[in-house]
C-alpha cells in the first residue's frame, strides 16, 4: 500500500514534461539571419519561403564535423532518390572560408547558408536545441516541420518524412 501512495504522491508533484515536437519555427528562430554563399543576408523565414510548396531537408553541419562528413554519401543518395526535394545545408562553421572550402571539398549540391552565430548561440540553435551535429530536419510542402530531429543520415524517419504525401 505504501508503494501506491508513494507513486501517487510522485505523480502529483512531479513536474510535467512536455515531449511535443514543434511543427512550426518560433518567431525568434524564423528571424535568425543566415548568410548566403555570395554574402547576402536573409532570415530563415525568407529562405524557407523561397521553397513554399516543396519539401525541404535541412542538414545542419560543419566542415570540421566527422559525423557530418560520414553522412554525406547517404545525403547524396537521398538527393538522387528525391530530386524534387530541396536540400538546404546550414553550416555552423565560424569561419566563412572553412565553410566554403567544405562545400567544395565534399562536393555538396544544394542550397547553402551559414549560421554566423555557430552552434552554441542564437535563437535558431536554441529553438532546435542543437547539442549535436549533424542534425536533420524535414519541412513539408505546407511549411510545417514534419521531422524535428534526426542525428544520423541513415535514420529511417528521414526517409519516411521525405516519402510522406501531404
Amino acid at each position: 500500500m505504501k508503494k501506491y501512495i508513494l507513486l501517487l504522491v510522485l505523480a502529483i508533484f512531479m513536474p510535467r514534461c512536455n515531449f511535443e515536437t514543434p511543427t512550426q519555427f518560433s518567431n525568434a528562430a524564423n528571424a535568425t539571419v543566415l548568410t548566403a554563399l555570395g554574402g547576402e543576408k536573409a532570415t530563415l523565414k525568407e529562405v524557407l519561403s523561397n521553397y513554399k510548396g516543396r519539401k525541404v531537408l535541412i542538414d545542419i553541419w560543419a566542415s570540421w564535423c566527422a559525423d557530418c562528413i560520414k553522412g554525406m554519401p547517404t545525403i547524396t543518395r537521398l538527393q538522387r532518390e528525391f530530386p524534387e526535394v530541396v536540400f538546404l545545408f546550414l553550416s555552423v562553421d565560424k569561419k566563412n572560408s572553412a565553410w566554403k572550402r567544405g562545400i567544395q571539398r565534399f562536393q555538396m549540391r544544394g542550397e547553402h547558408y551559414n549560421i554566423p552565430t555557430g552552434m552554441r548561440n542564437g535563437a535558431f540553435v536554441d529553438f532546435v536545441n542543437l547539442s549535436w551535429i549533424p542534425r536533420y530536419m524535414v519541412i513539408d510542402e505546407t511549411g510545417a516541420i514534419s521531422l524535428f530531429k534526426a542525428t544520423n543520415s541513415s535514420d529511417k524517419s528521414i526517409l519516411a518524412a521525405l516519402k510522406e504525401v501531404q
